[in-house]
């Protein structure tokens, strides 16, 4: 028997979803939560909960946030149960191999349910649309990492999609002003673009940089 955390703020996802476990027998009691703190206290009582949550509803503040407490309590399993979720998210799902079951509430309710009820017996499960655009977004990976940049040169492009200047990015790397530009240039070359608009464009597509993150 577990506990299952619903850790969403709207109420019809919250009465939906106790509607649908009331006759699961494998689940014993029902807690609501309303956002990042709760979940945290009620997880601390209940290390082997089930969680349901609505991450686009949260206050994490990327993935990492989210996968440091699943790992901090790593008895717990996690649905991640959203109208939509980034390609910049999913990506970084698989890159980190993160054991997250993801359904989407516009799913057929016999999905949401066989998605629960393999969570329970900690089985990752993927609805079909968002098992499909992760095979699709795996086939894009591998041919972004055709470009064969250097984990350097992966960092200094997520610096430079961030704004920083090659200034910035020599001063915190402790690189010379003429090595940043080096790279650089070794990146724009690798990945056939003239400007920083278009490598920014790669590195989110890559997953290099979170939407989160670009948009702070």
């Amino acid at each position: 028997m577990r506990n299952l955390i619903i850790a969403d703020t709207q109420d019809i996802t919250r009465v939906g979803i106790k509607s649908m476990v009331r006759d699961i027998k494998d689940i014993s009691q029902v807690y609501e939560v309303g956002d990042k703190s709760d979940l945290i206290h009620v997880l601390s009582e209940n290390i082997d909960g089930l969680i349901i949550l609505d991450y686009t509803l949260f206050d994490f503040e990327s993935i990492n946030d989210l996968q440091i407490l699943s790992e901090r309590y790593p008895k717990s399993d996690w649905i991640l149960f959203s109208d939509e979720l980034s390609d910049s998210f999913l990506k970084q799902v698989q890159s980190n191999n993160l054991p997250f079951s993801i359904v989407l509430k516009s799913c057929p309710l016999p999905e949401i349910d066989a998605t629960i009820r393999s969570a329970l017996f900690g089985e990752s499960f993927y609805c079909k649309r968002v098992d499909n655009h992760m095979k699709t977004l795996s086939r894009s990976l591998d041919s972004a990492s055709d470009h064969n940049l250097t984990q350097t040169e992966k960092e200094i492009l997520k610096e430079i999609a961030l704004g920083h200047t090659t200034k910035e990015i020599a001063a915190e790397r402790h690189l010379s002003f003429h090595t940043v530009i080096t790279h650089r240039k070794n990146i724009f070359r690798k990945l056939e673009v003239n400007n920083v608009h278009e490598a920014t464009k790669y590195a989110m597509k890559a997953g290099i940089v979170d939407v989160s993150e670009y948009y702070i």
